[in-house]
């Protein structure tokens, strides 16, 4: 039986440790752009609450993903998304929707505090994905609700923007997809009639008297007995 020296062997271990890592690519990190919209100026626009946003379960993740010529879909190892797409997503259509209806008073769902809106728009993200050779394509519904709560608008749309195949360039395809999808909503909404906010209810009805309140009878002094002695 043959013995190899103990230390040759872990300096050879350590050795390829060290040629793997660094054969491993670095991970890279994208953000979605939202574009340059102009700020609010006149501030004329409506109140408009955006969510609740859902995006479709296979989005939900860290690394991006490559969507393959057969359909398939494939986890990039080295590009992932910095932070959450989903809150993302959300800031951007809340700056593109702020600029293009001119107005500041645009709020994401659920930060609500103090904010009554005149539209609320209920936005589902079914498909936002790319690949090399496949085009970026955004799949989304939206259901716009008026202040009462009642269905205004809605609507299936699908938009596509081509790319170079670079991962950079496929973000900036996807973000684009989204500043058209915030100007599709920015133009319906501009064509709704704006309706105002329901009045707070104040425990009197409009046009209606307030209820008369029953008088109640004074009350009678208690007649004191007179006592008699015998």
């Amino acid at each position: 039986m043959k013995f190899f020296p103990l230390a040759p062997m872990l300096a050879l271990l350590g050795s390829l440790l060290i040629t793997g890592c660094a054969l491993q690519p670095s991970p890279q990190f994208y953000q979605l752009d939202a574009g340059q919209p102009v700020l609010p100026t006149l501030d004329k626009g409506p109140a408009v609450l955006l969510g609740p946003l859902k995006l479709a379960d296979y989005l939900q993740r860290e690394n991006l993903l490559q969507r393959e010529s057969d359909g398939s879909l494939q986890l990039s190892q080295e590009a992932r998304w910095a932070g959450s797409l989903e809150d993302d997503v959300g800031q951007l259509l809340v700056r593109q929707l702020a600029g293009r209806l001119d107005s500041s008073r645009v709020a994401l769902y659920p930060d609500r505090v103090g904010f009554v809106g005149q539209w609320q728009v209920v936005l589902t993200i079914g498909r936002l994905d790319s690949g090399v050779s496949q085009p970026a394509v955004l799949e989304a519904q939206w259901r716009v609700l008026d202040a009462a709560g009642n269905l205004r608008d809605s609507r299936l749309l699908r938009l596509q923007a081509e790319h170079d195949g670079a991962v950079a360039s496929q973000v900036k395809a996807q973000s684009q997809l989204l500043q058209q999808l915030a100007g599709e909503l920015a133009a319906t909404l501009g064509k709704l009639p704006v309706s105002s906010p329901p009045a707070r209810a104040t425990g009197k009805s409009a046009g209606q008297r307030p209820a008369s309140v029953p008088k109640v009878a004074p009350s009678l002094p208690v007649p004191q007995a007179e006592v008699y002695r015998f």
